[in-house]
Order: structure tokens, then sequence, then C-alpha cells
């Protein structure tokens, strides 16, 4: 374990270097970054300002939801480009020299490269996480503060274990498929809102199937002390970042079997 976290550090500061050596490029790309992401959350201000609020739900409410997802998903991205990059790996056989190399597949993927420009809509994300909590009236307790940094690091973890699902396509597809991101950045747009105002099959698929809700809206369900949905007892709100683990395995177990079925392009 000593080695593969040294080899690790290694590896990030060789790509930390490498970025560094455009930094102008790096600080236009993080800019841009927070610009874009951050014109979202004034459009959704705007509607809020227009309209008043979604049903039950005010603006510091929803920016709770926001802020958990636009701070963990660049987080998942910057860990995982080399899976996010798998297919054109897969494609240009290059795949074959990373099994040659005596370290964990996912440790040399994980330290391929990191997409640092993403950092940009992290800052985004973190500035209206703080601006929900600054917001937001309610009793703090230490629970609370915990359920909400799992649900972060819960977020983390779900999204890399889709962009791992959507690598291990590229097993059988030779490219990962596009309708993955259907699931990525599509469940990312989608877990910034309450599951509660899309419909029944939709809420249950981000429930039980791909638990996005278990890191967004369940957490902020028990931290404003609000019952769980129809069908849940309210202790699962306090134990739904932990599906996400449970969901990262399944993926990263998902894509070991796809290796064991590899067979090369023969590039």
């Amino acid at each position: 374990m000593s080695n593969a976290l040294r080899l690790y550090r290694r590896f990030l500061g060789i790509s930390l270097r490498a970025q560094m050596e455009y930094r102008a490029s790096f600080l236009m790309q993080s800019l841009g970054n927070f610009l874009i992401t951050g014109v979202e959350f004034l459009l959704i201000w705007a509607l809020y300002d227009r309209f008043g609020q979604v049903p039950g739900w005010s603006l510091a409410e929803v920016a709770l939801l926001y802020g958990l997802v636009n701070t963990s998903f660049p987080i998942a991205e910057v860990l995982s480009y080399g899976f996010d990059a798998f297919g054109s790996t897969v494609k240009a056989g290059e795949f074959d020299r990373v099994l040659l190399r005596p370290r964990s597949l996912v440790l040399q993927l994980i330290g391929q490269r990191l997409a640092l420009k993403n950092v940009g809509r992290f800052l985004q994300g973190l500035a209206v996480l703080s601006f929900a909590l600054s917001g937001l009236s309610f009793d703090w307790s230490a629970a609370k503060v915990l359920l909400i940094l799992l649900a972060l690091v819960g977020g983390v973890a779900l999204f890399f274990g889709l962009i791992v699902l959507q690598a291990t396509l590229a097993f059988w597809t030779t490219e990962s498929l596009e309708v993955m991101n259907t699931m990525t950045y599509g469940g990312a747009e989608t877990a910034q809102f309450p599951l509660s105002i899309y419909p029944a099959w939709l809420r249950t698929f981000f429930i039980f199937v791909v638990p996005l809700g278990c890191v967004t809206y369940l957490p902020v369900l028990a931290v404003l002390d609000r019952p769980a949905p129809a069908g849940l007892p309210d202790a699962a709100l306090l134990f739904a970042p932990g599906v996400a683990f449970v969901f990262l395995a399944v993926a990263l177990r998902a894509f070991q079997f796809g290796v064991g079925h590899y067979t090369s392009t023969g590039s």
C-alpha cells in the first residue's frame, strides 16, 4: 500500500508539473469552467426571481443540492481522467502496455493525468454551497455536518463509479458509448434539483438504480429535517450516502470483469 501511495504521489507530481508548464492556459480553462457553471446558477436564480420557488423548495435549499453536485462531480472528473479517456486508450492499443506493467490497473489509470481544469467548476460549486449553508436556517449538529461531508465524499465515489462503468463498455465496443453521458453529465444536471419535481419512475431510477439521489436529495432532506419520500424509512436518509461506495465497488468489479475478457485491438 505504501509503495502504491508513493507511486501515486509521483504520478500527481508529474501531471501537475506538466500542466503548470502552460499556466496561462490552465488559468483560462479554470476561469472558463468557473464562469460557465456560474452562469448556470445565475439562470436558476433568475428563474426563482421571476417565477418564485420550486414547490416546497427555496433558492437556498436548491443551492444546497446544486453545491453538493458541483463540488463532488469535478473532484471525480479530476481523479478519473484515465477512465474517462479509456475508449481512446483501448482503441489505440495502449491498454496492452498498461497491462504489462506490474502495477495496479486502477492506480495507473487514475494516475495517468489529473484534469486540473475542473478546479474552476469545483470552486464555483464550493461558492454556491457556502451561499446555501449561510442562507439556510436550521439547527446545526455534528451529525448534520458529518452527513454533508459524507454526501460530498459519496458524490465523488458515485460519479467516479459512473465514469468507471462508462470505461468498462469500451472492452466490448472499443469506444466509451456516449449514451453513458446521460448518466454522468445528465445525471449531474438532474441531481441539481429536488427529485420530487420529477416523475415517480425517474425518482425511483435515481434512488435505486443509479443512486444519485442517495448523495444529494436524501441527505439534504435529513439536513433540512424533512421526512423521507414515501416508501422509505426516515433512517434511510442518514445512511443513504453509503450506497455510493457500494456502487463504486460494483463498478470496479465490473471493470475487472471487463479486463478478464479483454482481447486487445491488434494495433
